[in-house]
């Protein structure tokens, strides 16, 4: 997952950044509102983790924008306020999710996934499409109940594919997903063709129906009927 932390405290910031990475995602990090109000602006999520009280401004005026944005993202706030009134107003305004200070960086995992969950894949803990089943827990990914292995970024791109499949998806959505903010140094999408080829063959071994189709100059369409 491609997640966003907007944090001013910067050991609870390394801490979270340092765990959610080893657990796999794409961190990107603003320390305050101006630098968060860029991010927002220009770059897609799947989380975004938010601090209420924020150098320059409030983390619920963020909150307002990212709807008015209509991302997709899902929203936890992570905010040492616990008044009652706070946690209203950010749920009220658009936050899936609320998690007071202090709190185990397990727990803080375990939410974002059951969020990702719920929003992309209908809540469900195995994502089955046709003869493809994912366990995002595991890392795991199996056809004709055979595992294959994938490395970190071919696994990351089928979970992308399938969460918008039936949509072209553009090389560039493709690199900012997997290689976050980097991706705006990158000198053009060879490596994207690579991985793509590389996953669609190792899927093809295992008798796996072609759901990938090229859309010359623009992407990929992961198409499937259920």
């Amino acid at each position: 997952m491609k997640i966003l932390l907007i944090e001013d405290e910067t050991e609870l910031q390394k801490s979270i950044e340092q765990y959610l990475e080893m657990e796999g995602n794409i961190v990107e990090v603003s320390p305050d509102f101006h630098h968060a109000q860029q991010k927002i602006a220009i770059y897609d999520y799947d989380c975004i983790l938010i601090d209420i009280t924020l150098p320059n401004g409030s983390g619920l005026d963020l909150l307002k924008e990212i709807k008015l944005k209509k991302s997709k993202a899902g929203i936890i706030i992570i905010s040492a306020k616990n008044s009652l009134d706070d946690k209203v107003n950010g749920l009220d305004l658009g936050a899936d999710d609320y998690l007071p200070k202090p709190f185990h960086l397990s727990e803080l995992n375990s939410r974002i996934k059951a969020l990702i969950r719920r929003k992309s894949f209908d809540g469900n803990v195995e994502i089955s499409i046709n003869e493809i089943k994912i366990l995002p827990n595991e890392r795991r990914v199996l056809v004709h109940n055979q595992d294959v292995i994938l490395t970190s970024k071919e696994y990351d791109l089928l979970l992308y594919f399938i969460s918008n499949k039936n949509r072209v998806v553009s090389k560039s959505a493709l690199a900012e997903h997997l290689w976050g903010d980097n991706s705006d140094r990158l000198d053009n999408f060879d490596f994207i063709y690579n991985h793509v080829k590389n996953l669609r063959k190792k899927l093809l071994e295992k008798k796996c129906e072609d759901y990938l189709t090229t859309i010359y100059g623009i992407g990929y369409n992961f198409k499937t009927q259920e």
